[in-house]
C-alpha cells in the first residue's frame, strides 16, 4: 500500500501494526515518518452499533493494513452501512 504525499509522489509503508498501549494502528513509512490512527476516535465517529464496533475491531486485530486503507482511502460510514445491510439480510 502507498500513501500519497501532498500529491507529489508516494511513500511506501515499511511496517504496520496495532499498538495495544495506544489503541492506534501505526504505519511506518520508508522515509522514517510514522502515522498513528486513533482507533477509539474512529469508532466513536462512525460506529452506530456494537456490530459496527465488532467489524472495526476485527479489522484492527486481523488486518491492520486493511483498516488503515479503509480509514485513509475509503468511506468508513459507507463500508459499515454495507456490512450492516449484509448482516440484516442473513438474519
Amino acid at each position: 500500500m502507498h500513501i500519497r504525499e501532498g500529491g507529489f509522489g508516494m511513500k511506501q509503508i515499511t511496517s504496520y501494526g496495532f499498538n495495544m498501549d495506544t489503541a492506534c494502528v501505526e504505519l511506518m513509512f520508508s522515509d522514517g515518518t510514522m502515522l498513528a490512527i486513533d482507533t477509539v476516535a474512529v469508532e466513536n465517529e462512525f460506529a452506530e452499533t456494537w456490530l459496527d464496533r465488532r467489524e472495526l475491531d476485527y479489522l484492527i486485530y486481523n488486518d491492520p493494513l486493511g483498516y488503515a486503507d479503509l480509514v485513509l482511502n475509503s468511506d468508513v460510514k459507507k463500508y459499515l452501512d454495507t456490512v450492516r445491510q449484509g448482516q440484516t439480510n442473513h438474519q
